[in-house]
């Protein structure tokens, strides 16, 4: 890219939940940028009152996925200055089909519509999926064909469960955790910072398959179940 050269808007489009296989079309590229997008954050509380009360606590309970919206135009008069070059030429349908094969269509392969990442320039990158496109036309010629359309987009965040996991690294017995030892790491010191209890080893040890809990190395990985403390801790 030359210097002072325009950074564009793209859409990216794969066939997996871990983006690691680009889907067919792989990328559309907003043809002229929008002039501003909106984020949208959202906790959620709790809000029933216990019986015999007129009010109660914010309780969380969870934290909604991001939220983007953008708005951008798709033309098809030919006069923009600095139109994306793969749409120049294009009819106002022909570019809104080149979009919704990317962003809206269902693969045929996965049947479902593609995960898809929102990249502009080297600052901004969000995984997301699609969850609502509105189309607006407001330019016809003589015939009523479309010559200019406004889409509204508005994307939901979207982190595939074992990254989300890591992220989250949630610290709750009750969930499953992954873990990387480091020099020193004994079976019954990671049971007790995670359980309470380094009386907990043994459940571990046999959720993945070590008939000894001795000999463990650095860098080795252990899974870390839910932990039925009303299981005897016997070998």
């Amino acid at each position: 890219m030359s210097q002072g050269q325009l950074t564009k808007l793209e859409f990216k489009a794969f066939a997996d939940k871990t983006f690691r296989t680009p889907a067919s079309p792989a990328t559309f590229v907003v043809p002229v940028n929008p002039e501003s997008f909106a984020r949208s954050l959202k906790i959620n509380h709790e809000k029933k009152a216990p019986q015999g009360s007129q009010s109660t606590d914010a309780k969380y309970t969870s934290t909604e996925p991001e939220e983007i919206k953008f708005d951008f135009y798709l033309d098809g008069t030919n006069t923009i200055e600095g139109y994306e070059t793969s749409q120049q030429g294009k009819s106002v349908a022909q570019q809104l089909d080149d979009f919704l094969r990317t962003v809206y269509y269902m693969n045929g392969a996965t049947h479902r519509p593609h995960y898809l990442r929102v990249v502009w320039g080297k600052h901004f990158t969000f995984d997301c999926v699609l969850t609502n496109l509105d189309v607006n036309y407001t330019l016809f010629d003589n015939s009523g064909v479309p010559l200019r359309a406004k889409l509204s987009t508005s994307l939901k965040g979207f982190v595939e469960q074992d990254k989300r996991n890591r992220q989250q690294d949630k610290q709750s017995p009750d969930l499953t955790h992954l873990r990387t030892l480091d020099a020193g790491d004994t079976l019954p010191l990671m049971a007790f910072r995670l359980y309470g209890s380094k009386d907990l080893y043994m459940q571990v040890a046999r959720a993945n398959g070590l008939t000894s809990f001795r000999g463990l190395s650095a860098g080795q990985e252990l899974v870390f179940p839910p932990i039925d403390k009303t299981v005897s801790t016997e070998g």
